[in-house]
């Protein structure tokens, strides 16, 4: 590679920091694209170079970017345009390197409908989609352009699926233009496994391990761990086989992820991220291997012929945010304080003083650990939780501190459902005694299976969203997009009052009990702080 060029990072927050610490120890110059209101933020800091654009999404006002600034690579991260097979054209017809896969497979991969076609021709195992009434409830309605839990909806019943299909469609047309939405088989308490691959263009397909990546909050994940445990080398050999078919079937390049759902020996092909994730840090200590290098290398042409990664101990990933512990919203402000550990490694986004917007996602920075086993990493990761301070803002770290320390996580007891068996922040279960079952001793009945975590739960139980005098308030700074309700009308507990939507997602506000509408004191399309009134009831 060239060490005279420069590289445009087609992103903010941390993967473009991370992109360009690997420009930097190469010798690649480094443009930092900056959007409105992060004229001071961290990313344009730590540039060579800073060019102001009009959007993140705005694919011709990137492209200028980077001619103007001289730019010859251009790397879209992960989010906003990485996955756009349009701005990866448009950046391939000014003349531009794009670091990604290939337009085509951007178009067929990116849609899961049609990935999921590519996934049956190439042998690899898809949940049944379909009509509803042909699958049967709980069912999932999923985005066909989605990613990162947008549009996504779990329905239990007929009855709410109208709903549910209206929402997921909403949101994902304000999220990625695409409001397509289809139906797939839900599975309640499955592992979502993931696999590594890199593939370049002369058609040699890599894997380089997989991540569990099982504990989510909202479809969105919050700590990944390589390698999965407790997996059978069976099971890891077939994950690893159907990854590297499919992204052949695909004529795949550039670093991509296949993710999937494993239930017990079955698995089933669940998505294809085709970018790097925001989780590659633990693929990377893992194998020793720099990602980011490597798709520099295959964009320049150079083969994948004789790389042959080898896993070296245990790693996690812990995604610090600032939002709340217990519903995961957003919680925007200026922090006062920060202060990192050293005795791990840190992919931050931003410094202390730095203000967490409400426009972008609020995620502060990433902590990953690395052992030789899972208990000493998993010990390294909680010492470092243990280190980190941060004031100004609420952050998630008593839930990150909570859930390394929590026995079950320790034992390696993952699915998806883990946040509904085990509510954040609630205290963990004591032991089973030796021979005991449930609590059958007792006679009483076993320990019920929560329900599944929902935000709205706040609002539910008189928390910040219903106060004593009757006031509703905004949990979450965002825009008013629907308000069902009217001044006068009678409203039962928990029935919804509002929609608020901040960083293209939905927030249903409900009812704190039952009670009559006083006033809807702010109407579609108005902006709401945190905190800010929405609707005053009063019980008669």
């Amino acid at each position: 590679m060239s060490a005279a060029r420069k590289l445009l990072v087609a992103n903010r927050g941390e993967i473009a920091v991370r992109v360009f610490s690997t420009c930097r120890r190469l010798g690649i110059g480094t443009v930092a694209a900056v959007g409105p209101g992060d004229e001071g933020a961290f990313h344009a800091r730590v540039a060579d170079t800073r060019v102001a654009v009009t959007s993140y999404l705005d694919a011709a006002a990137l492209v200028d970017a980077a001619r103007s600034a001289g730019a010859e690579l251009v790397h879209p991260g992960y989010g906003f345009l990485a996955e756009s097979a349009e701005f990866a054209e448009a950046v391939l017809a000014a003349g531009l390197t794009w670091i990604g896969p290939p337009p085509d497979a951007l178009r067929r991969g990116g849609d899961k409908l049609e990935a999921k076609r590519i996934a049956e021709a190439a042998g690899v195992p898809t949940l049944p989609t379909g009509e509803p009434d042909e699958l049967g409830f709980p069912l999932l309605v999923k985005a066909a352009a989605g990613g990162g839990g947008r549009g996504m909806r779990v329905v239990e019943r007929q009855e709410d699926l109208d709903r549910a299909i209206e929402t997921a469609s909403r949101e994902a047309e304000a999220a990625f233009g695409d409001g397509t939405v289809f139906c797939e088989r839900y599975l309640a308490e499955p592992r979502h496994v993931e696999v590594q691959v890199l593939g370049d263009r002369h058609g040699t397909v890599v894997a380089l391990g997989e991540r569990d990546c099982s504990v989510q909050r909202r479809h969105q994940k919050v700590v990944e761990e390589s390698p999965a445990p407790g997996l059978e080398t069976s099971v890891r050999e077939r994950l690893a086989g159907h990854a590297v078919a499919l992204a052949t079937e695909l004529g795949y390049e550039s670093a991509g992820t296949a993710e999937f759902l494993v239930n017990g020996d079955d698995m089933f092909f669940l998505e294809l991220n085709a970018r790097i994730q925001v989780e590659h840090p633990v693929t990377e200590v893992v194998t020793d291997l720099d990602l980011v290098e490597l798709q520099l290398r295959v964009a320049d042409g150079e083969r994948l012929t004789g790389l042959e990664p080898r896993t070296n101990g245990h790693a996690f990933e812990a995604r610090l945010y600032a939002e709340d512990p217990r519903t995961f919203l957003p919680q925007p402000g200026r922090i006062t304080r920060l202060s990192l550990p050293e005795t791990v490694r840190v992919d931050r986004g931003v410094s202390e003083g730095d203000e967490v917007g409400a426009r972008y996602d609020p995620l502060i920075a990433k902590l990953i650990s690395h052992g030789r086993d899972r208990e000493e990493a998993l010990d390294r990761l909680a010492s470092a939780l243990e280190e980190t301070v941060v004031e100004g803002v609420t952050s998630n770290l008593p839930f990150l501190r909570w859930l390394v320390g929590h026995p079950a996580f320790r034992r390696g007891e993952l699915s998806t459902a883990f946040l509904a068996r085990y509510p954040p922040l609630s205290r963990a279960p004591r032991p089973a005694r030796r021979g005991w079952s449930g609590g059958w001793r007792l006679n009483l009945p076993p320990a019920p299976l929560l329900p599944p975590l929902e935000v709205e739960e706040s609002a539910r139980s008189g928390g910040p969203t219903g106060a004593a005098d009757g006031r509703v308030t905004a949990p979450m700074p965002g825009t008013v997009i629907d308000v069902r309700v009217t001044e006068g009308e009678r409203v039962a507990s928990h029935q919804p009052l509002l929609v608020l939507e901040a960083m293209k997602m939905e927030q249903v506000v409900t009812a704190p009990y039952e009670a009559g509408v006083r006033s809807v004191d702010v109407g579609v399309g108005d902006q709401v702080s945190s905190g800010a009134v929405l609707i005053t009831l009063e019980a008669t």
